[in-house]
């Protein structure tokens, strides 16, 4: 009997950090909607979207896990408040 093969290559996401006011961080990953996660610091909640990132993918084929080019432009905006 054959076993299923996954297939294993690299592939890189983007990721939001968003610092909380009592101390922590959350986490999304804009390119994979739903994929959250959070941390009391900055390692785990690296640790902890690594881990929301497998499981997200996990039944995905390699067409579904492969990202596209993502990147981040600086916006400046100037607002007049009332």
């Amino acid at each position: 009997m054959q076993k299923n093969k996954k297939q294993k290559f690299i592939n890189t996401y983007n990721v939001i950090f968003h610092e909380e006011d009592d101390d922590g961080y959350s986490v999304s990953v804009p390119s994979l909607p739903g994929c959250f996660s959070q941390g009391d610091n900055f390692d785990d909640a690296i640790k902890n979207i690594k881990e929301a990132i497998e499981l997200y993918l996990e039944d995905k084929t390699v067409e579904e896990v492969r990202s596209k080019r993502e990147f981040m432009v600086p916006l400046t905006l100037s607002l007049r408040y009332a």
